[in-house]
This record gives C-alpha cells, sequence and structure tokens, in this order.
C-alpha cells in the first residue's frame, strides 16, 4: 500500500488496523512511524488519534454507511399513514373507493410534491405494517348500531342463556356448489388462456350444515332446493339423540323465517332454539368459514 486512504479494504479489516495502529502510539510508538508501516496516507493517524481521545476505542469501530436519504420526513410518513389508514380514497378526489400502490404514489406527490416509484412505495406501505388485503363487502342497508349491540348484548345473553340451560350453541348455513365450480388460478403459457371443460347442464348440490366451538360440525348433502321442508329434515336429524339442548343461530333468509320452520322449533319438545344474526351480517357466522373453505379450497379446487 502507497499512502492509501482505506477505502479499498473491507470495513471490518480496516476497523481491526485503525484499533491496533491507535493500541502502537498509546504504548510508545512514533505515530509517522507507525503509518508509514502500514502503507497509509500520514492524515488518517491524526484522525484516529482524534476519534480515539474523544470517544475511546468504540469510535475506531465500523458503523453501518448512511444509506440514501429518504424522500419524506417523519412528519410527512405520519401523515401518509394517517390518511391511508383512515381515509376513504374518494374523500381525496380518487375515482376509485380501495387504495392502490399508484394511489398512494399519486397521493405522495400531490401532497408533498415527491415522486417515488410503485416499488418504493410498497415497501414504504409495509413498513407501515400493511398488507394488500382482500376487501369486504358491507351491504349499505346494514344497521352497524344494531350488529354491534347485537355482539355487545343479543349474543352475551344467549350464551348466558345456554349455560343455564345447559344447551349447545351452534351456528347454521347453507351452500350451493356446482360440478363447474373452480376457484384460484393456474399456470399457463401467456396469451394462451386454459379452457374448462364442463356439461351443459351442470351438476349441483345443496349442503346445509351446523358449526359448534371446538370443531363439532354437523351437515346433511341435498340434490333438492333447500325449502322449509328440507331444513325441517336437517333441523330433525340435529336434534336425532341430543341429550342437551340446541341453541340455533341462523341467517335471516326466507327459508330460516318461514312459518312451517317457526311451527317445527315450537313443537320441538323444547330440544332445539332459533336465534338470528342481525341482518347483513354473514360474516359473525363461523359457518362462513366452512362455506369459503369448501367453495374456495375443496370443490373450487
Amino acid at each position: 500500500m502507497n499512502d492509501s486512504d482505506g477505502r479499498k479494504i473491507d470495513r471490518k479489516a480496516l476497523e481491526v488496523i485503525r484499533i491496533r495502529a491507535v493500541q502502537r502510539v498509546e504504548a510508545g510508538e512514533s505515530p509517522e512511524t507507525v503509518i508509514k508501516a502500514l502503507g497509509f496516507s500520514r492524515t488518517l493517524i491524526y484522525e484516529w488519534l482524534a476519534k480515539y481521545r474523544e470517544g475511546g476505542l468504540d469510535a475506531l469501530r465500523s458503523r453501518k454507511a448512511p444509506g440514501k436519504m429518504p424522500k419524506l420526513n417523519a412528519q410527512q410518513i405520519n401523515r401518509v399513514y394517517r390518511l391511508v389508514v383512515g381515509t376513504d380514497p374518494r374523500e381525496l378526489k380518487f375515482e376509485f373507493a380501495l387504495w392502490t400502490r399508484s394511489m398512494v404514489r399519486d397521493l405522495i406527490e400531490r401532497e408533498f410534491n415527491v415522486t417515488m416509484s410503485d416499488v418504493s412505495v410498497g415497501r414504504l406501505l409495509k413498513k407501515f405494517g400493511l398488507r394488500p388485503q382482500r376487501f369486504k363487502h358491507r351491504t349499505i342497508q346494514r344497521d352497524e348500531l344494531s350488529v354491534s349491540r347485537w355482539m355487545a348484548e343479543d349474543y352475551r345473553k344467549i350464551r348466558k342463556l345456554a349455560s343455564e340451560n345447559n344447551a349447545e350453541i351452534y351456528f347454521s348455513d347453507k351452500l350451493s356448489a356446482s360440478s363447474d365450480c373452480y376457484s384460484g388460478a393456474t399456470w399457463a403459457l401467456k396469451g394462451k388462456t386454459p379452457a374448462v371443460k364442463t356439461t351443459e347442464t351442470p351438476l349441483g348440490v345443496n349442503l346445509i350444515s351446523a358449526f359448534r366451538g371446538r370443531g363439532a360440525l354437523r351437515f346433511m348433502v341435498t340434490e333438492e332446493l333447500v325449502t322449509a321442508s328440507v331444513f325441517i329434515e336437517f333441523l330433525q336429524r340435529l336434534i336425532h339423540n341430543s341429550s342437551r339442548l340446541i341453541f340455533l343461530i341462523v341467517d335471516n333468509d326466507a327459508v330460516n323465517c318461514s312459518r312451517e320452520v317457526s311451527e317445527f322449533v315450537r313443537d320441538s319438545d323444547v330440544r332445539l332454539k332459533l336465534f338470528f344474526l342481525p341482518p347483513y351480517s354473514a360474516e359473525f357466522n363461523p359457518d362462513e368459514h366452512i362455506r369459503n373453505s369448501l367453495r374456495n379450497h375443496k370443490i373450487g379446487r
């Protein structure tokens, strides 16, 4: 080495050289002699000594090289987070109701006159703890107050009543599936969209299921349309040989609310009680997960 400044040497190796050079000077050797023997520029030894006398050996250790200066400061980043998490894009004059990377990019440029790529925006969103997710549909007729009240009050009363009567709580739902039900994607050549052959008249079945906590599942499969009489057949099977009262929570569809079903429940010799979810609140029915699994991961695959 000839008057090197050390920039071509591995950072960890240079750290060791700095520390040993300073230790030799501290042991009594001449700074000029030490640095000349190492082949470095003479000014470096005095820089190292100054750092050592100000901060000890730690001041001579390698530190991670600083990255590129962030385009947004902390205050701007905080504002982007609050806008993305707490605002409907349409409130900010965007046409689409769901945030995309390109929309966040446009938002940043509009708010702060800072240009970023979609990739950089994606990294920023991940730092926020955000991930791309499927959205949930919310029916505009849904009464959020009644839904909250049902979760906070009604369901709590149902659980208490079940405990007092040694009853089992089930959630029930219905599913229709056909032989041409396909879910997901497949790998194929670009521009060569694969075709799935189906029959002119697909075969179909209907499933009625009831789910209880800890994995208990009861179900009935039928090729018939699920009418009140078919649902009553399922209820008869559900309570058959059951030693405990059954509380069944269902949605408000026409079959569940029919006069025939109400009369059957009333005449069930106190073995079955029906409770209803608030309108348009299917996500509170855990049996929906069974429906999703069957349609998107079992039958659909």
